[in-house]
């Protein structure tokens, strides 16, 4: 038997929810047909996702999912520039006609990146010197000496994949024009992994002083609220928080879902909700965080 997972037609963090759901129980029973066909955008954080997906499947033992392409030209156009298609491969049995990726100029800071160890880590952060300047610094109006931050808030977002997954993950930068509440540019990275999850990395250490509070929700506030840290050594923890300083200083937002979770330090120009609890379960990790150019927020 065979599971339709229907890809919304806008797929991004805030519809990401019904596609856990349309996935079921975990692990399924039945292999799943992702069917993207009717997709008009896929975001960073959509895509991580859904390689993501076929790296759960694969380490649960599942059958390989079956992806059918999105109908839309442009959008597979997209997949194809990013580099979706070609890390898909040993993942997703992929059908439909695929584009060959396109070269020249995006608006990508960095397309899509496996994390599988701390020297993908460094390649990524070098990764986006390219195209920093002209992004960041031309599009968002970031003066080039942050730039620095960026990279750092990226590389520890990264390291959470190889100290805590236990599993490989990926990495996508992206900005775009965010119309829907800010009217302005906004440059997006969405990690994303299919590890272990923040409850099961912190439960050792630190369910029991939550009690019967401790959850996915309890796990993920403690690592990014109270900067809790599996690791005993001192210092550890602070990837998170330095990510969090960055945010802060950029109005920008952070959002962190884990199991049947999701946790956001919301900015005065979004309206999600701070923290959602019993979700779809979905595996792993996925992180976006949101720095906006500077501005006052669209009305």
């Amino acid at each position: 038997m065979t599971r339709v997972v229907q890809v919304p037609a806008s797929f991004d963090d805030r519809t990401f929810d019904q596609f856990a759901e349309a996935c079921g129980s975990w692990p399924p029973d039945v292999r799943l047909l992702i069917d993207a066909r009717q997709a008009q955008w896929v975001s960073p954080y959509a895509l991580v996702g859904l390689l993501t997906t076929g790296q759960a499947l694969a380490d649960a033992g599942c059958p390989q999912p079956l992806f059918t392409a999105p109908q839309s030209d442009d959008v597979k156009r997209y997949l194809a520039r990013t580099g979706f298609f070609s890390h898909a491969e040993g993942l997703l049995e992929v059908h439909g006609k695929i584009p060959k990726a396109a070269s020249g100029p995006t608006d990508a800071l960095l397309d899509i990146r496996a994390i599988r160890a701390m020297k993908d880590v460094h390649d990524a952060v070098r990764g986006i010197s390219d195209n920093a300047t002209r992004i960041l610094v031309e599009q968002l109006g970031i003066e080039s000496k942050e730039t620095y931050g960026f990279g750092m808030a990226l590389s520890e977002a990264c390291q959470n994949i190889v100290e805590h997954a236990g599993t490989a993950g990926w990495v996508a930068v992206q900005s775009y024009t965010w119309r829907r509440r800010l009217g302005r540019r906004v440059v997006v990275i969405a990690v994303s992994d299919s590890g272990v999850g923040f409850r099961h990395s912190l439960e050792a250490s630190h369910a029991r002083q939550y009690g019967e509070r401790w959850g996915d929700g309890a796990a993920i506030e403690a690592a990014l609220i109270q900067n809790v840290s599996r690791f005993r050594d001192p210092g550890r923890g602070q990837g998170l928080a330095y990510i969090k300083r960055f945010v802060h200083q950029w109005n920008g937002k952070i959002s962190i879902r884990s199991g049947t979770a999701r946790l956001s330090i919301v900015p005065d120009w979004d309206d999600d909700e701070p923290l959602a609890e019993h979700l779809p379960f979905f595996p792993g990790a996925q992180v976006q965080i949101t720095i906006p150019a500077p501005g006052a927020a669209a009305s």
